[in-house]
């Protein structure tokens, strides 16, 4: 296997690591709590979960095409693009079933493009270069913020988040 074939396989791998543990932390949100924002402002729990979606679905679009290029047109119309067919409400347990999915389908064709595409260059939204191997490390950064606040709603509903469960012994 070449040193870039392994680099993506370990990419998969963080994905499917920080994927899991989000969804481990919605888990661990009693479907009653879903709907706590902490203030107005913020996403509630089922808001979160369709913009990861939302945003997987731009990040493994516009990364396994061709000609992906981040700048090429706006956030909202590249969501509208790969993730327009997403529902905007559903239950907690079809937003779980929609992120195990969502997942497998995403490894799977960032898997098919190859590390050939992936180590190709794309415009970022900032307009400058990088290779899309890298811009996806963004994605999982990104998503990995997001399981961050899914803790942080966990402990300002009164549960202990599911890291820390697991780190416990408790998971």
């Amino acid at each position: 296997m070449s040193d870039l074939a392994t680099l993506l396989d370990e990419t998969l791998d963080a994905w499917r690591y920080t994927r899991q543990g989000f969804i481990a932390e919605a888990e661990n949100i009693p479907a009653g709590d879903w709907g706590f924002r902490p203030t107005p402002e913020n996403r509630d729990v089922s808001e979160l979960v369709l913009h990861i979606l939302q945003a997987a679905g731009m990040a493994v679009g516009e990364l396994t095409i061709p000609h992906g290029d981040f700048s090429r047109q706006g956030f909202a119309a590249h969501i509208r693009e790969h993730a327009g067919h997403l529902p905007e409400t559903a239950d907690p347990g079809e937003w779980l079933d929609l992120l195990r999915r969502d997942l497998e389908d995403g490894v799977r064709r960032i898997r098919e493009a190859g590390i050939e595409i992936m180590g190709h260059p794309i415009t970022q939204f900032n307009g400058e270069p990088a290779t899309r191997l890298t811009w996806f490390h963004h994605h999982i950064a990104h998503e990995d913020y997001h399981r961050g606040q899914l803790t942080l709603y966990a402990r300002l509903t009164g549960h202990v988040p599911a890291l820390t469960k697991l780190m416990q012994g408790n998971g």
